[in-house]
């Protein structure tokens, strides 16, 4: 199988955000441009919570693709760390990092992105799946 060196991004790590993780994401990774992904978007308050769905919602976002490829698994392992993948024994990692198909120029791609693996019960839900449009009406 063929590796994967892209991921989707959502909330803080877009450039939109102008967050000192999207300085990260820039200095490995190259903007390819917006996209989409099938899901549901949700407000936590400090940050959104992506679900994966079969239905007909999208998660608004952007595609990077790692700028050299030998550096793709400490890139995407300081990712991880950011994103609370590695936590202490007997904590629950708030996200999960899998594979997702991504909507990008009609096209599709495969890419890595971070599901939310915690409850969403009584959040609000994101309704346009755009974390960044949703955040500077809501400021």
């Amino acid at each position: 199988m063929k590796s994967v060196y892209k991921i989707f991004v959502y909330g803080s790590l877009r450039s939109g955000f102008q967050s000192t993780a999207y300085d990260y994401i820039s200095r490995y990774f190259s903007l390819i441009g917006n996209a989409k992904v099938k899901g549901k978007l949700y407000d936590m308050g400090q940050y959104p919570a992506a679900i994966a769905t079969d239905e007909n919602n999208f998660i608004v976002g952007e595609l990077y693709e790692i700028k050299d490829e030998e550096e793709f698994d400490w890139a995407l392992a300081q990712l991880d760390d950011y994103e609370g993948l590695n936590v202490e024994i007997g904590e629950m990692a708030l996200y999960k990092r899998e594979m997702v198909t991504v909507i990008i120029n009609d096209t599709t791609e495969q890419a890595w992105i971070y599901w939310f693996a915690g409850s969403v019960e009584g959040k609000p839900i994101i309704a346009n799946g755009d974390m960044l449009e949703y955040a500077s009406r809501n400021k």
